[in-house]
């Protein structure tokens, strides 16, 4: 990937956001297979265990509410132009990200909710303290770790996953693509752009 995004990127004299969303939106066939083979409904988190992968879930959920570009990648999931190098702080919008995906687990049925957020990277504590409040103020059957290594949770624990990481989904039994669908059904106006045939 890394060469070939390279190759093509110099030759169409792409700038980094550029490469980069070529990078987040592209994937082989045979992964692309993989994923949609290991994917379930949203309606078949109905009385099963999610374990989400925090900060992929909240960026993208953030960038949506404050306008940011949004992209529709091969494997049909969303992703954002976001990055956190090591250090992540709450915005605006970051409270009713949090109550966007509770109202949306809440009505999908799910029976728990573990959060995983990395615990490298700075002000982890703090989101997961915020997360645990709203669930309380709300009765939501969630609970919130700061691990090391979220990936290796996530791939270890038995529960479908919520997650748009490529290594993830490459790997993991069960997974669905919620980004997608509270996107669109919660903010039909996001700016999207569209790489699946790209």
């Amino acid at each position: 990937m890394k060469s070939s995004l390279k190759l093509v990127g110099d030759r169409q004299r792409l700038t980094e956001r550029q490469r980069l969303a070529i990078s987040r939106a592209a994937c082989s066939d045979e992964s692309m297979e993989r994923r949609k083979a290991h994917c379930v409904s949203v309606e078949g988190i109905a009385n099963e265990r999610v374990i989400i992968d925090g900060f992929n879930l909240m960026i993208t959920v953030e960038a949506g509410l404050s306008a940011g570009p949004l992209l529709l990648c091969r494997d049909e999931c969303m992703r954002d132009l976001s990055s956190v190098h090591g250090s992540y702080r709450s915005v605006h919008e970051t409270d009713r990200a949090i109550c966007l995906v509770g109202e949306l687990l809440e009505s999908l049925r799910a029976s728990s909710v573990l959060w995983l957020l990395d615990r490298p990277i700075s002000n982890s504590g703090r989101l997961a303290q915020k997360i645990a409040d709203i669930a309380a103020q709300n009765d939501w059957p969630w609970n919130v770790k700061v691990v090391f290594n979220p990936d290796a949770e996530i791939l270890s624990l038995p529960g479908v996953a919520i997650t748009s990481d490529s290594a993830i989904l490459n790997r993991v039994q069960t997974w669905v693509n919620l980004k997608s669908h509270l996107l669109e059904q919660y903010l039909p106006e996001a700016w999207l752009v569209d790489l699946r045939n790209s």
